[in-house]
């Protein structure tokens, strides 16, 4: 009797050891069955820019945990594999699987691309966005816009405005802007160059020593949070807000096509997932930054002003012109711009009513 019980109790062993073999063999075989991406993915802004750079590379980390390392994204400095303008391009004919950059750098050829990057001068902020993004025509919109480049675009980050500029002279009217030579990006540009501005976009890599030389006058490049980094406060003294041309930045992964098609539903979904993680990791890193940084700047002897109201007023009309020339030229861009505009006025009323005033939390206008 005891020899049996025995017996038995060795057979319900052995039998809950080759389950747990097979159950391990099925957990590693279904680790193995899943896709082994290893994708060079070229950045369009340096790795250690807070916001904008440093977001990136968490990214990159969250979808390698996730997958169990199956899915390893490196990533290239800008400049280290193509210049940081022609990500775009690169992705498109298949050169690198993925890259990473701000889309309004492509507006060149396709002018929507400065609405889906944020780069639409007193537009949507980022809470707006977001909601536009992810609930409302956005995403399908987006899609919709890479299609012809055979590109899946992934929204991958998103910080608050940018600063309105640096500049080597106080700003007080429009009339101080004529003749500048300034570094400046998306429709904003377009705008200013109506007030006399002369522009052009320089990487952020150049713009030190574009500045220090006299190449330029005054420069805006991101929010606050990533400007330090520049060193902009070295040789500038001026630094104004808002940044009334950009009132969010959108970041995004951009996807080959075939690559994209190419992965199971389970890569896929790591990669939408990490990119939603790092969405959520650059707004608050940018807004914590940006707080930061401001008092930083006054500290090294910057004064940190904000345009007059007339500026942005007279700012806001010539944009009005601009953006309705250019809806006028481009269907999408006009299908995209109303898309904004329809959401702006229903979101604006909510924003108006349901968040308090911003002078009980600005000790200037206490």
């Amino acid at each position: 009797m005891n020899n049996n019980r025995a017996s038995s109790k060795r057979n319900v062993a052995r039998v809950f050891k080759v389950a747990a073999v097979v159950a391990g063999l099925a957990l590693t075989s279904a680790a193995f069955a899943q896709d082994r991406v290893r994708w060079k993915v070229p950045i369009a802004f340096p790795s250690n820019l807070p916001a904008i750079g440093i977001p990136v590379t968490k990214m990159a980390k969250t979808v390698g945990d996730i997958s169990g390392n199956n899915i390893q994204l490196k990533l290239y400095e800008p400049g280290e594999l193509i210049p940081p303008f022609e990500i775009l391009d690169s992705v498109s004919q298949g050169k690198f699987k993925a890259g990473y950059t701000w889309v309004g750098y492509d507006a060149g050829t396709m002018p929507v691309f400065n609405l889906f990057g944020g780069g639409v001068p007193f537009g949507l902020e980022p809470p707006g966005y977001l909601a536009w993004h992810y609930f409302g025509e956005g995403k399908d919109l987006l899609e919709k816009a890479y299609k012809s480049y055979d590109v899946h675009p992934l929204l991958c980050g998103i910080v608050g405005p940018e600063g309105a500029g640096w500049f080597k002279k106080p700003i007080k009217t429009v009339e101080d802007l004529k003749g500048l030579r300034m570094r400046f990006a998306g429709i904003g540009g377009q705008v200013l160059e109506r007030f006399g501005v002369s522009v052009n976009l320089i990487p952020a890599g150049d713009l030190y020593q574009a500045m220090e030389r006299g190449t330029i006058d005054a420069t805006e490049f991101s929010s606050p949070a990533a400007d330090p980094v520049l060193g902009m406060h070295e040789i500038v003294k001026y630094y104004y807000m808002p940044g009334w041309h950009q009132s969010a930045t959108a970041l995004h992964l951009l996807v080959n096509g075939e690559a994209w098609r190419g992965l199971s539903d389970q890569a896929r979904s790591q990669l939408e997932v990490s990119c939603r993680s790092t969405v959520l990791e650059a707004y608050a890193e940018s807004e914590y930054g940006n707080a930061h940084a401001l008092k930083f700047f006054e500290s090294e002897g910057v004064t940190v002003g904000r345009l007059p109201d007339e500026m942005l007023k007279q700012f806001q009309e010539v944009s009005k012109e601009v953006l309705a020339e250019i809806s006028a030229k481009d269907e999408m861009f006009k299908t995209v711009m109303e898309s904004q505009e329809k959401w702006m006025k229903l979101f604006g009323e909510w924003h108006y009513k349901g968040y308090l005033p911003r002078k009980f939390f600005s000790s200037e206008e206490k």
